[in-house]
């Protein structure tokens, strides 16, 4: 064999060996969701373009996270997730796999960049549901993904935007939000009843509240139940509940409403069973960052994970 063969098959092995060892030293991982409002290259319906100042603030909240899988929603067409994908890289942030999913809004949608291979996609762009004997499609659609962390464990990820709390003229937009979380249940379901103890992850923009009829459908019950990692801010809270009935009083809200000057958290991280065996609270909390929001108006929630199963 000649010398330079030998080199290369050399630095060949060597490079397998680097991709294995930096495999399987991935034991920890971290998961993210944001809704970007709007961002759009371009003026699309009542929606305007998203502004370069807010781009920029944007892309300092996913560094200052720097989540190894991100879900987005309210991003605008392909080419502005390219474009956003493009400029983390730029900053130090690599997202070598993604997925886009369309829906019946024609404006926005939900998107996933991920660190780790997206090794099976099942975008569910065409669900839909009858509501007091009319047909209605989910807006934003579903996207789902199997995600392999390393050789020895892998996860599925949905992320959704519900409908939103603006009223509509064609059917009651609390009734439609319930509608959809249940197709969203249906997927989860699918899942869990396949397997138990599968590796699930839904997070979004679910657009209600925790005590909602739209989260309690979406949550389920008994042994399928998500789990709801309800992320606080990191400033310091560790105060137990003054009432064991409630839940902590930290600052947990993700979304200002301007029309009901009102700060909700509307955006969730849920968990199967078997996923929140895994499930690290120490590495989970919604960011808090000085003009959060010339950004968006909503604050993302991070949750971490070790990457083994329990």
């Amino acid at each position: 064999m000649s010398q330079h063969r030998w080199i290369r098959r050399a630095a060949g092995a060597l490079c397998l060996v680097v991709v294995l060892v930096g495999s399987a030293a991935t034991n920890t991982f971290s998961v993210a969701t944001y809704n970007l409002e709007n961002y759009l290259e371009a003026p699309a319906g009542d929606r305007t373009a998203k502004s370069a100042e807010a781009k920029t603030r944007i892309r300092e909240a996913i560094r200052r996270m720097h989540p190894d899988v991100l879900a987005l929603q309210e991003i605008g067409n392909r080419h502005a997730l390219l474009e956003l994908r493009a400029a983390l890289k730029t900053g130090g942030l690599d997202y070598p796999d993604w997925e886009f999913v369309t829906g019946h809004d024609t404006n926005i949608f939900v998107a996933i960049l991920s660190r780790f291979p997206i090794v099976a996609r099942r975008p569910h762009t065409n669900e839909n549901f009858l509501l007091r004997g009319r047909r209605y499609q989910v807006s934003r659609g579903f996207a789902e993904v199997d995600i392999r962390v390393n050789d020895r464990y892998a996860f599925t990820l949905i992320t959704a935007h519900l409908k939103s709390r603006r009223q509509v003229g064609y059917a009651d937009e609390g009734e439609l939000r319930e509608q959809e979380a249940i197709r969203l249940r249906n997927l989860v379901e699918t899942r869990l009843r396949t397997n138990p103890r599968a590796n699930l992850v839904v997070l979004g923009d679910f657009n209600d509240t925790r005590d909602s009829s739209t989260i309690r459908r979406l949550l389920g019950e008994g042994r399928t139940r998500l789990v709801d990692t309800r992320p606080a801010e990191r400033n310091g809270d560790d105060a137990p509940s003054a009432n064991p009935r409630w839940a902590p009083r930290r600052v947990t809200w993700t979304h200002f409403y301007g029309v009901e000057d009102s700060y909700d958290r509307i955006d969730y991280v849920l968990l199967s069973p078997g996923m929140a065996a895994e499930w690290d609270k120490q590495t989970s909390y919604v960011l808090a960052m000085p003009n959060w929001g010339v950004a968006s108006d909503h604050r993302p929630v991070v949750a971490g994970f070790v990457a083994e199963e329990r």
